[in-house]
């Protein structure tokens, strides 16, 4: 390729085909237009003048950009073209030549200032075909279009989770080597990822920034959000495989599966009983610190009863699936 731009149109049979994608051309001011697209001015003279058809040139395209002699001295990364190399070697020296005119960013990539300009026109040109979204950036496009697919191309080693980015799945290979080396200033808790530790200190500062939209409660963490919008529809998509019941939240299911087993994995600390369900040994702990949650008249009309504290409760929570095989 070159910098002079001859004549529009080219001889016979003579293509430009763009070194980064599949898109081929006769117009070489096209091309040149094209590779502005990708985003780096450095790419402006990586374009092949090819001839054949343009069936044939989609494999010429191909094979030139699977050819990587350029390697990275710092890192195991191999680029098609010098200008590539050149460009990717800043990301090591730090130095941040692209400077941003509308705020005090800088990059080390021109493709990456171009990326950032559009957070302040808005701009989002790349468009899904499948859905209205549409994206500033094509690495995110690429991504959402796996929420279509299904596809998870990033696999843990250790388990059989997968992942739409290669980010999830970094974050998620602390949870296996059990090291948690975010630490909470506030108490002796540590946690495998930054994002845990952010949930958990709000439990220090009461913060509640996820609020529902059809009732004044608000929650620490998103999941407990979605979970707590079931409670507005008639859904329960969590269906029990033994009996016929169904459950508007995952953990109310969870629950409600230890009745059908003999597991009893909430144990006392002060006796040796133990319980099915977390909220069954909360009341039994009551016995241990006389705690008295009913008072006056309620009280001493179920004191009386043996089971006194099984009816009150059922009076308090009558719908509660709590109450359902106390211990």
């Amino acid at each position: 390729g070159g910098d002079q731009l001859p004549s529009k149109t080219s001889p016979k049979n003579i293509w430009f085909g763009c070194c980064f994608c599949t898109y081929v051309t006769k117009d070489q001011r096209v091309i040149v237009s094209h590779l502005a697209f990708h985003g780096d001015e450095k790419a402006k003279c990586q374009y092949l003048p090819m001839s054949g058809s343009r069936f044939q040139l989609f494999g010429n395209t191909q094979k030139h950009k699977s050819e990587k002699p350029f390697k990275c001295n710092l890192c195991p990364r191999e680029f098609a073209y010098n200008s590539l190399l050149t460009s990717h070697n800043q990301t090591h020296t730090g130095e941040k030549p692209f400077k941003c005119k509308l705020c005090p960013k800088a990059f080390a990539q021109d493709s990456n200032l171009q990326n950032h300009n559009r957070s302040h026109t808005r701009e989002k040109p790349f468009k899904c075909k499948q859905c209205p979204k549409a994206f500033a950036r094509n690495s995110s496009l690429i991504i959402h279009n796996r929420t279509h697919t299904g596809k998870k191309p990033f696999k843990c080693k250790q388990c059989p989770q997968a992942f739409t980015q290669n980010c999830d799945l970094q974050r998620h290979n602390h949870l296996h080597t059990g090291k948690k080396l975010f630490k909470c200033k506030q108490c002796p808790k540590a946690f495998a990822l930054n994002s845990y530790l952010r949930s958990h200190n709000r439990t220090h500062t009461g913060e509640k920034p996820f609020k529902c939209k059809q009732c004044p409660k608000a929650f620490a963490l998103n999941s407990h959000l979605r979970s707590h919008n079931g409670t507005h529809t008639s859904e329960k998509p969590f269906k029990c495989k033994q009996c016929p019941k169904a459950f508007a939240r995952n953990s109310d299911l969870k629950s409600h599966c230890q009745t059908h087993t003999d597991e009893k994995s909430f144990k006392c600390k002060q006796c040796p009983l133990a319980f099915a369900q977390n909220s069954n040994l909360r009341k039994h702990n009551r016995t241990h610190t006389d705690e008295k949650p009913f008072k006056g008249e309620l009280r001493r009309f179920f004191g009386r009863l043996r089971f006194g504290w099984k009816f009150a409760d059922r009076i308090k929570n009558p719908f509660s699936t709590d109450n359902q095989n106390i211990v």
